[in-house]
């Protein structure tokens, strides 16, 4: 499988970047993205060159690390699925693939596809904890739950943090991204006392740093963890809650 690769090349932050053009004779169908990466990268070690830099850990689709733009499109062809899972066989013999950073104004490139993520850890760091009682651990049953409302704290709380929803926004929006935390953290019991100031100050973090939404939903077309666009209702639900409610619960 032949395919031409135009990959982005950037030093630094500060730095301008291009697309570098790169042939791949020997692509087999069955790799993902980023083992064609791996692949084309030990091409340029053997020749004495700079390899392309990329993020990746788990490579299980769990982890949410290997962010980056396929033909325009975060992660890739394929729909809800990560990167590392997106397989060449979407791809046809002979195809030109453009591979670059996830694009947002929100993560700036640090190199090459690599971009700083960390303003999703600021909205979280705003409001993506609960309150626990010290000491030792209770027993299972202690906290009630129905199983319909523990599914859905569950659905969402699968969300890995990827940052493919901001890419695929025209805005940079991340309301699919804070409203499934929201929702998560709300239905849980041990959540309720931050419930209020956890929505005031998320929300007005996600929107000091990001767009605002644009209810296309290409947000959820993209999610690896298929986060529901109902998510981003949330914003607004959780603000007007803690607005109108009398207690900062």
């Amino acid at each position: 499988m032949k395919l031409t690769l135009e990959i982005w090349r950037q030093a630094g932050p500060n730095t301008e970047g291009h697309f570098e053009t790169v042939q791949v004779p020997d692509a087999v169908e069955q790799m993902s993205i980023l083992e064609l990466l791996d692949h084309v990268n030990e091409g340029m070690i053997e020749a004495g060159k700079e390899p392309f830099a990329f993020a990746s850990d788990c490579r299980e689709g769990i982890c949410g690390t290997c962010g980056l733009n396929v033909n325009g499109r975060p992660h890739g062809a394929d729909k809800n699925k990560p990167a590392c899972q997106q397989r060449m066989y979407n791809y046809k013999d002979g195809e030109t693939l453009k591979i670059e950073p996830l694009r947002s104004a929100a993560f700036p490139v640090i190199k090459d596809m690599i971009v700083d993520r960390s303003a999703l850890d600021r909205v979280m760091q705003q409001g993506g904890y609960v309150s626990v009682d010290a000491g030792t651990a209770p027993d299972a049953d202690t906290l009630h739950m129905n199983h319909q409302t523990a599914e859905l704290a569950l659905d969402h709380a699968a969300c890995i943090g990827c940052g493919a929803c901001v890419a695929a926004c025209p805005n940079g929006a991340a309301h699919l991204f804070t409203g499934a935390k929201l929702v998560h953290l709300s239905l849980m019991p041990m959540g309720k006392d931050e419930r209020g100031k956890r929505a005031r100050q998320m929300v007005d973090q996600v929107e000091t740093t990001f767009g605002p939404c644009s209810l296309y939903g290409e947000c959820a077309d993209v999610c690896p963890a298929g986060i529901p666009l109902t998510a981003v209702a949330a914003i607004n639900k959780e603000r007007a809650r803690a607005f109108f409610s009398a207690k900062d619960n």
